[in-house]
């Protein structure tokens, strides 16, 4: 607003006030309203575009906070009430703007030129050079929305919380004479018609970006939290997909992501402790049991912090009879994925020559080997039927279906890093914007043709390419030292599959260091 340090917006606007004080002094065009006017409709339009965005923002915290209430339902209501301190405000200015202008027709509110004049809202909002009844309900609603929005932040963001009280500060300034006025006379007393209504929706514009400022932090917050251990599961990976009567069962306990850093402190498979453990993975080697199903539970616990966290162990795996059905594995775990070739070995036990049939399979060279490409497939499960002969010659059939599920949604790297990333400002400038699979099975390549960019307080900027271009340069030139920046957007591709449509990619932030 009109102390301590400003955004480049409102610098803007004060430099047209100047120009316009210019203007009356030398007898100027009046063109100038004009162009102040259309300043105001570019600000209208650019405030509505922010309202869209928080009311998506806002609508996919609902919906994480019924799927996750103990995670997410603490930033919904905070950002629940932002919301409405943001729009009792708005509404309050829309309605002040109104007042200003309830004397002109549809058609005169266009013609800028003959907004000329300071008397309709100088009389509104002042009486005998001190703020009126109305004048103080104005300074009265900027400190409601003001501290309103600070006290709902807190300390958890304190950051934004000082940036709001500066924003909306109605302390006295001083001008460029040296002398103190009070906040309201020098943004609004004298000004012509057409430069406070443009002032007014300034205000709005402002209050927009702070409440998407709030949402982006509460957001960005949560990022950093997801990497918890606690938010993983145990997964049970067998060597194979079944057993024989007899055979011991081989295989592997991983958690989703590997960290071969991670030591277990205690493990509990079927009731017994495990102490084959390495690389942050268990070791298992027990009899197979009894043919048909077969279930494996157990625990793993591990020290995070101060805390003993438990994750339980929970599958099942199973057994058959040597040698009368086939043995399918998926090469990838029991998943395909459209949009990739996945690859797939199929065989019978005791049997060379096996028939194999489903949608999208096909021979890939050698024996049991073969392709399955389900990108357009539109099942949620598919169905390989396996045949072949014994060598009694007795036929053997079997069949085993498959999840089919689409790749999971990238995210968005800078300079190959994710989530929240600490960057110089220089570094970021050549920096490559990217997107990443992390821990997907397929080795597949994105190609980012575009993305948004967003620095606090300034228009969004689209870029075409991988790197930044020189609006954007410059919109990060005016960030300040740690401030977070967004990289959000990010259109990415499948190389060699640009027809497939992947999921929106995750933004990544960057503070910055200098």
């Amino acid at each position: 607003m009109a102390s301590g340090k400003q955004t480049p917006r409102q610098k803007m606007i004060n430099l047209m006030y100047l120009v316009f004080i210019a203007m009356m002094a030398l007898n100027m065009s009046k063109e100038v309203l004009t162009a102040f006017g259309m300043i105001n409709e570019s600000l209208a339009e650019s405030n509505a575009s922010v309202t869209e965005r928080n009311l998506a923002a806002i609508g996919g915290l609902a919906t994480k906070a019924e799927e996750q209430p103990a995670k997410y339902a603490p930033l919904k209501e905070k950002a629940d009430r932002i919301h409405e301190l943001t729009t009792e405000f708005t509404t309050y200015l829309e309605n002040l703007k109104e007042k200003a202008l309830e004397d002109k027709e549809a058609d005169e509110r266009k013609n800028y030129e003959a907004m000329d004049q300071s008397a309709k809202l100088d009389e509104y909002l002042f009486s005998s050079g001190q703020p009126s009844e109305a004048g103080k309900e104005f300074l009265a609603e900027i400190e409601k929305y003001r501290e309103g929005v600070a006290n709902v932040l807190g300390d958890e963001f304190s950051q934004i919380a000082a940036e709001v009280r500066r924003e909306f500060s109605t302390e006295p300034v001083v001008d460029g004479e040296g002398v103190k006025r009070p906040w309201l006379a020098y943004n609004f007393e004298g000004f012509p018609l057409i430069a406070s209504v443009t002032k007014l929706t300034q205000m709005q514009g402002d209050a927009k970006s702070a409440e998407n400022d709030a949402l982006s932090a509460m957001l960005s917050g949560q990022l950093q939290s997801e990497v918890s251990l606690t938010n993983y599961e145990a997964i049970v990976i067998p060597s194979k997909t079944a057993f024989f009567s007899g055979e011991n069962f081989t295989g592997s306990v991983v958690l989703g992501r590997v960290d071969k850093t991670l030591q277990f402190d205690k493990v509990v498979i079927n009731g017994r402790e495990v102490s084959s453990t390495e690389a942050g993975q268990v070791k298992l080697n027990f009899p197979a049991g009894n043919v048909g199903e077969n279930e494996i539970t157990g625990q793993l616990q591990f020290k995070e912090g101060d805390s003993l966290v438990t994750i339980p162990v929970k599958s099942s795996y199973s057994v058959i009879p040597k040698p009368n059905s086939a043995v399918i594995s998926a090469d990838k775990m029991n998943v395909v994925y459209r949009g990739v070739a996945n690859p797939m070995t199929i065989s019978i036990p005791g049997v060379g020559n096996v028939s194999a049939n489903a949608p999208g399979l096909r021979p890939a060279g050698g024996a049991g080997n073969y392709i399955m490409d389900v990108t357009t497939l539109q099942a949620r499960e598919v169905t390989i039927n396996v045949s072949g002969q014994l060598p009694g010659g007795d036929k053997v059939s079997d069949s085993k279906t498959f999840r089919v599920r689409d790749i999971p949604r990238p995210v968005g790297t800078v300079r190959g890093e994710d989530g929240t990333v600490r960057m110089q400002r220089g570094t970021l400038e050549i920096a490559t914007i990217g997107a990443s699979l992390p821990d997907f099975e397929f080795e597949v390549d994105l190609r980012v043709t575009g993305f948004k960019f967003r620095v606090a307080g300034q228009p969004t900027v689209q870029v075409r390419g991988q790197q930044l271009d020189a609006n954007a340069k410059r919109a990060l030139n005016r960030a300040g030292r740690g401030e977070s920046v967004q990289i959000f957007d990010v259109e990415a591709q499948l190389v060699g599959n640009t027809g497939y449509k992947l999921k929106q990619v995750s933004p990544v932030f960057v503070e910055l260091t200098n």
